[in-house]
Parts: structure tokens; C-alpha cells; sequence
């Protein structure tokens, strides 16, 4: 198993190597962390020139003093194998992503801490005959939140005895650690959904919203109380869809009317799928009659997520995105003073729950 690391940085301080070197350096080029050997067998770094990142014209290849490991198509091996590993579909941290709840960063290297506001005003409006009468005007109430922008990083090694009897055989690089690396990764940033670990560096707001929170820990989460578990003897699936129906009243009680996600753990699966029954009479399963719910897009079963705790996620972005600064990234990693080379699996992102000035959120918890 990979270990994943989080750095943070806030206030001119850092945690973690990568942040540190940020923090020592002013910023990190991805660039010149990926040098690779060219066809006439001299190290060279892809730089970044300006326009279209997304075009090859955007770049130009530099040559450079240090020396490097790879040549330039085995970084496209260990880049293809991110891709792969990247279309894993992770329930929560794909949910945002396919409903369109992102924030992207421009400069996420040079991103700290993401600044962010949120307001409370009450508008009147006035009705009358000569539209000349003035409503009451409010001034807005804003309110600063930050949100530590985490690298999340894994590290695995590349051996140069097995890199030089792999080219000498003709063989394609060994991408095995390269994929772990990311798939730890991704689960890193899943987990910071869906278990109760929140991260925070620096110091914290009067309410202590200046950090990292999962839907399990978010101090302005409504929660509601799970009297008794769906997998105990005796819940009938009608107290099941009760359960529910108290979630999304909660819900809309904090005027957060949807849409709406269910996330289940995955011992309730297997329930979800027993009939639900009237008078005697098996009409449908429990799942579908969950479904006819309104504002209700699907059910999700997340194998992180505790036993005997459900969520119910409004999918808006006023109450949850993905802030997102780097995708998955190969880079070459020095240490002991350039002695040792290594390589690291990183990204820039994480997911921000968020609320009003009130603290109202659309996030609910059945525990």
C-alpha cells in the first residue's frame, strides 16, 4: 500500500516536503521536474512559453545541465497509466465532477489558500400602484472563509538496473508503482469526503471553518438521528424510507431543495435491494421506491463511508465543488542533495463544502 501524503501551507509556514521546497523556492515548475534524454542522448525540460496550454505549439524543449532518467516516450508510459487509473470512477469525488462542481485555479502551485465569501441579505420588494415607492435597501453581509489548498502526493521508485535491462530487452517500463502511487492518490482525495478526518494548518476562524471537512464533519451539516440501523432485525423498509423523508425535510428546512444525492456504506446495499411491500403486496424494492422520491438523481454505495451512516448531498455549487489546480502529474523527485532520485504521483485538488452566513449547508447525515 502507497503512502499518501497531504501538505499544507498557511501563514508562512509549511508541512511537507513539497510544500516546504515551495515555500523555500517561491513556487515549483512541473515542467522542470519531468527532464527527460532526447534522441541525441542530452538531457532537455519542456517549458511552458505561453497561449493554449493544451497545444503542443505552447511549449518549447530546453536543454539542461542536470542530468535525467527517462526519455521522453517512457514519461508517456507512466503519463498513459495515470490516465488509466484516472478513469476509475470514485463515487463522491466523481459525483462533482460529472455535475459540473468545479472551481478551477489558475495559479495552482502559487494557491495557498483558497479565499472564498459567503453573504447574507434579505431583499424586500414593495408592490404598488405607481412603481415610485422605495423598498427597504440592505446592504449585503459578507463573510471571509479559506480553504487550505492540500498537494496530495505518493511516492514510488524507478530502478536504474531494471530501467537498463528493460530498454536492453525492448520492454516498455514497469508503469506497476507508477499506478499505485495514483490510485492512492485518488483515494486520499475520496476519503477526504467520506471519513471523519478533517486537515487544517494555520489558524482557524470563530466558527473553525478555515479547514479541510468531510460530509461526516462539517460543523454546519444538519444532522439527523439513525434510532435504529437498517441492517438490525425488525426495520421494516418503510421505516427505512422514513429515515429518508426526515433527511430531505432537514433539508429543505435549510431552504436546500435539491438535487440530491444518497450515499450509502455498503453494508446497506444488499437491503436497499429487498422489497418493499404494501398490504401484504411486493410491488418494487426498497431502492426503487427510494428513487420516486422527488429531486432525488441516485443512490451511491461508498465502501469508505462508516456502517450505519447515510448522507444526502444537495449537488449545487453553493454547497459543494471540487477545487481543482492540477490533474494526477508523474514528476522526478531529488533528494539528499540531489543524491537520490525518486518519483512522486501528485495532484492539487480538493473538495470545499460550503454554506451561507447562517450556516445553512445541504448536506444532511442520518447516524
Amino acid at each position: 500500500m502507497n503512502d499518501v501524503n497531504v501538505d499544507l501551507m498557511a501563514n508562512g509556514l509549511a508541512s511537507g516536503v513539497i510544500a516546504n521546497s515551495i515555500l523555500q523556492n517561491g513556487n515549483l515548475n512541473i515542467g522542470a521536474m519531468r527532464p527527460f534524454i532526447h534522441t541525441d542522448g542530452k538531457p532537455y525540460i519542456s517549458c511552458y512559453k505561453g497561449g493554449d496550454p493544451k497545444l503542443p505549439t505552447s511549449y518549447q524543449t530546453v536543454q539542461i545541465s542536470t542530468n535525467a532518467l527517462l526519455r521522453r516516450d517512457e514519461w508517456k508510459q507512466l503519463d498513459d497509466v495515470l490516465i488509466d487509473v484516472g478513469r476509475t470512477r470514485l463515487g463522491g469525488i466523481q459525483d462533482l465532477v460529472d455535475n459540473n462542481l468545479v472551481f478551477n485555479l489558475n495559479n495552482a502551485m502559487g494557491t495557498t489558500v483558497l479565499e472564498w465569501h459567503d453573504v447574507n441579505v434579505e431583499m424586500d420588494a414593495v408592490v404598488s400602484m405607481d412603481g415610485i415607492t422605495r423598498s427597504k435597501n440592505n446592504r449585503p453581509v459578507f463573510g471571509h472563509n479559506y480553504l487550505p489548498i492540500p498537494i496530495i502526493h505518493s511516492d514510488y521508485e524507478i530502478g536504474a538496473r531494471e530501467l537498463a535491462t528493460s530498454r536492453n530487452m525492448g520492454n516498455g517500463i514497469d508503469t506497476a508503482d507508477a499506478a499505485g502511487a495514483a490510485r492512492a492518490v485518488l483515494q486520499k482525495l475520496e476519503n477526504m469526503l467520506f471519513t471523519d478526518i478533517d486537515y487544517g494548518f494555520g489558524e482557524k476562524d470563530s466558527r473553525n471553518r478555515n479547514k479541510i471537512y468531510s460530509y461526516l464533519n462539517y460543523p454546519d451539516r444538519n444532522q439527523v438521528s439513525l434510532t435504529v440501523a437498517w441492517d438490525e432485525s425488525g426495520k421494516t423498509p418503510a421505516q427505512i424510507l422514513a429515515d429518508i423523508t426526515a433527511m430531505k425535510a432537514a433539508a429543505v428546512a435549510k431552504f436546500k431543495f435539491g438535487p440530491y444525492m444518497l450515499y450509502i456504506p455498503t453494508v446497506y446495499e444488499g437491503i436497499l435491494d429487498e422489497d418493499y411491500s404494501i398490504a401484504g403486496q411486493s410491488l418494487m424494492t426498497t431502492r426503487e421506491r427510494i428513487m420516486k422520491i422527488a429531486n432525488i438523481k441516485a443512490i451511491k454505495v461508498v465502501d469508505t463511508l462508516p456502517a450505519n451512516n447515510v448522507l444526502l448531498v444537495q449537488m449545487t455549487t453553493d454547497n459543494v465543488r471540487l477545487v481543482r489546480g492540477l490533474a494526477l502529474q508523474n514528476v522526478e523527485w531529488k533528494s539528499e542533495g540531489g543524491m537520490v532520485t525518486n518519483y512522486k504521483v501528485m495532484t492539487i485538488q480538493v473538495p470545499q463544502l460550503r454554506s451561507d452566513a447562517n450556516g445553512a449547508s445541504g448536506v444532511v447525515h442520518l447516524a
